[in-house]
């Protein structure tokens, strides 16, 4: 495939992860971005910023949709990043709907389509459920659920389903709990173990699937290379765990003890409705990419922890 690649949400933990290798493998990248200033400082070497955000339906930005060989859209507003209030929930939901309905309706206008846009999405998909043990592991083709979560996940894909039949791909990212120190759930876990404080979030009996970012990059660049990649697509690692020998498993890596569980209602009075998440999980395998013969390089929690500890110092 010729032409460029266009990556929304590149600012963000992935985002940077993913622009950074395919600027090193010499791809002509532009990002999408709210401030190209900063970007440029932070992600060095792309082939253009571009001003975009997600409730812009037209703009200059719709140059760069043509002739594009790949739209990867990651842009999304974090979801678990505050505590959750009406505002919060509908700015959420908007910036991942609206975001690609306008992407979709640029890819529509522009006279040569991308060859292949990637979407993202979430393992919310599929519900959130308080137990580990009594959840079926759930491939891409498990019923979808009913909660918030899963509305924002169907309505997302919903979106971006609308762009099948514009482009020769469509890949739907149904990410998992991407483990890096820079950003997420492990990074705010990590602090409270430093202080002898740690442990399992709720009652450690949900279920947590989750990927190693650079698992998360390798797949992601994988279904843009590998044009047997289509439809949903789980990024997950093979080994789900129960938040509890998450929290063990990690604490062990610190070398510290995991005996000090946040209870539900502590994380509620934090989070407020989203704490009711944070307190579940899902159970999902990877069948896509095991299908595919996808090569983790870390399907171990232990290795994945042990590895962006290390690196962390």
């Amino acid at each position: 495939m010729q032409g460029h690649i266009v990556i929304t949400g590149a600012t963000g933990v992935i985002g940077v992860q993913l622009a950074l290798k395919l600027i090193s493998r010499g791809e002509e990248v532009v990002l999408f971005v709210r401030s190209p200033e900063s970007a440029a400082r932070k992600i060095p070497g792309a082939a253009g910023y571009v001003h975009w955000d997600s409730d812009m339906e037209s703009g200059e930005w719709t140059r760069s949709i043509g002739g594009a060989k790949a739209l990867i859209h990651l842009a999304g507003k974090p979801l678990l990043e505050s505590r959750w209030s009406d505002a919060h929930k509908a700015e959420c939901y908007s910036s991942r709907i609206l975001g690609t309905r306008h992407l979709v309706a640029a890819i529509a206008a522009a006279s040569e389509k991308p060859q292949v846009f990637i979407s993202s999405s979430a393992i919310g998909y599929y519900g959130s459920f308080y137990r580990c043990d009594d959840t079926p592991r759930m491939a891409e083709s498990a019923p979808k659920g009913s909660d918030f979560l899963a509305k924002i996940c169907i309505d997302w894909e919903r979106e971006a389903l609308a762009a099948e039949k514009l482009v020769p791909r469509l890949v739907l990212l149904r990410t998992g709990i991407v483990l890096s120190t820079r950003g997420g759930m492990l990074q705010k876990m990590m602090a409270p173990f430093q202080f002898f404080a740690g442990g399992p979030i709720g009652s450690g009996l949900q279920c947590i699937s989750w990927i190693h970012i650079d698992d998360e990059i390798a797949s992601i660049i994988e279904a843009l290379d590998n044009p047997a990649y289509r439809g949903p697509v789980n990024l997950v690692s093979p080994a789900s765990v129960s938040m509890k020998e998450f929290a063990n498993t990690l604490g062990a890596v610190l070398g510290r003890p995991a005996l000090l569980p946040v209870p539900e209602f502590v994380v509620r009075l934090l989070m407020g409705e989203g704490g009711g998440y944070a307190v579940k999980g899902q159970n999902v395998k990877p069948a896509v990419l095991e299908a595919q013969r996808f090569s983790f390089k870390y399907p171990e929690l232990s290795k994945a922890l042990a590895d962006l500890v290390q690196h962390n110092k």
